[in-house]
């Protein structure tokens, strides 16, 4: 879970680095497409990291669920 997390924050880091490159408007047309893709990387890596997450904590809700029927 802790890589994860690692993985989420440092994709997170890198998307708001690209927004601040292209949001500055110093770029090249090149350049600023090259940044676009790869932001598009890290926000499906955030992406992917969140629905792993959302799956773990439905899983653990289910899983309390359960446990209190039982009980």
């Amino acid at each position: 879970m802790a890589e994860s997390k690692l993985d989420f924050e440092k994709s997170l880091s890198e998307v708001e680095k690209i927004v601040a490159l292209l949001e500055n408007g110093d770029c090249t047309l090149e350049e600023s497409i090259s940044y676009f893709e790869k932001g598009i990387k890290y926000i499906n890596q955030c992406r992917s990291a969140l629905e792993k997450a959302e799956k773990k904590i439905v899983s653990l809700t289910e899983a309390e669920q359960e446990e209190k029927i039982v009980d």
